[in-house]
């Protein structure tokens, strides 16, 4: 007999997620570029702060989260009962769909945004709007067009993933000037801390109501395995998602290892510095291979290859050589493969490995 249980509206329309591969049959030892994962990995401060947490794991975390946020409002200057916590920043994109819209609702999000914001839209039962891009930038224009008076969320990455591109403060500006009164802009900022002196839209946020950003510890500082994020928005809106997160949302180890790792300015800054030296060789030496990318304000580039069948093709012998890129064909970018920035070795193999594709010596 048939069940006649079923899924709210919407649950079904969502397509699961694929996250960057990590494994390739018959290699030992892979190397893996697909996640736009740190190379350097977290701190020591955090690590340390992770082995010494293992003495409390029989109790239970904090519920408040307050001496996360109270190192994220002293290092980033800003007002930590307005800092929310989340399982990633993930949680907190998810809350705000939760929160803020439902049936009869519209989100809209760009052509290549992060899969994310479509499945929590159709997990609140909203109904999501792609508007396109233009050259692989976020499209103002095309947004505030979409946008109307069943818009409650508009979801921007900037920088923006897989392209990388960058979305200036006076574009940004424009758009949280220009949406209806009752939309809320969200500012993802999960590569924010890669692009020097942007502060991720805070001064934005500090000069209006309609503006929230999200950040993670899963890039820049190497804590993807601990899932930790954040957001920052008017007080009014951290008190609505308060209200509806878990309690016990965030473990301890994860906490103590993120606010240890938010501390540590001298590390942040190495790592800033050896991502934005190797993503500019990485960018350069493809490009002599004839293989272009835009400017990159991320850990990764989107490598643009002549054709589809071309993109396979050397994806096929990065993996051959052990070596795990992602191809992008879901975010609508067959043509191309997103590569992370590695370390020094990383990044010379997998320009010595294109070269060989080409038919070219690096």
């Amino acid at each position: 007999m048939a069940s006649q249980i079923t899924p709210q509206p919407g649950i079904m329309d969502i397509d699961l997620y694929v996250g960057g591969a990590s494994h390739l049959d018959g290699v030992a030892n892979v190397l893996k570029l697909s996640s736009n994962e740190n190379p350097l990995g977290p701190s020591p401060a955090a690590k340390e702060a992770f082995s010494r947490a293992v003495h409390d794991l029989h109790r239970y975390p904090s519920t408040d989260h307050a001496a996360l946020r109270t190192a994220i409002g002293e290092v980033w200057s800003l007002d930590p009962a307005r800092v929310i916590c989340g399982v990633g920043s993930d949680e907190v994109l998810h809350l705000m769909c939760q929160a803020f819209a439902g049936p009869g609702d519209e989100v809209i999000h760009t052509e290549h945004g992060f899969a994310l914001y479509r499945i929590s839209t159709l997990a609140a039962g909203a109904t999501p709007v792609e508007v396109p891009e233009t050259d692989r930038m976020v499209d103002v224009d095309a947004i505030l067009a979409a946008a109307n008076e069943k818009t409650k969320l508009v979801f921007i990455a900037n920088p923006a993933n897989p392209t990388g591109t960058f979305l200036g403060a006076d574009e940004v500006q424009r758009l949280a000037d220009g949406l209806p009164a009752h939309c809320i802009l969200v500012l993802d900022g999960a590569y924010a801390e890669y692009v020097d002196g942007y502060d991720g839209g805070l001064s934005l946020i500090e000069a209006r109501e309609n503006v929230v950003m999200t950040r993670t510890f899963s890039k820049i500082y190497g804590l993807g395995g601990m899932r930790v994020g954040w957001g920052y928005g008017p007080q009014f809106v951290i008190d609505v998602l308060t209200r509806i997160r878990g309690p016990f949302n965030m473990s301890s180890a994860a906490l103590a290892a993120a606010e240890a790792a938010v501390r540590d300015a001298d590390y942040f800054a190495k790592c800033q510095s050896e991502n934005a030296r190797w993503r500019e060789w990485l960018s350069s030496a493809l490009a002599a291979l004839g293989v272009p990318s835009d400017t990159s304000t991320a850990n990764f580039i989107l490598a643009r290859f002549g054709s589809e069948a071309e993109a396979v093709a050397c994806n096929d012998a990065l993996k051959a050589a052990g070596i795990i890129v992602r191809h992008p064909a879901n975010y609508g970018f067959p043509q191309c493969l997103r590569i992370t920035v590695g370390d020094e070795s990383a990044c010379r193999r997998i320009a010595h490995t294109v070269g060989q594709f080409k038919g070219q010596t690096t």
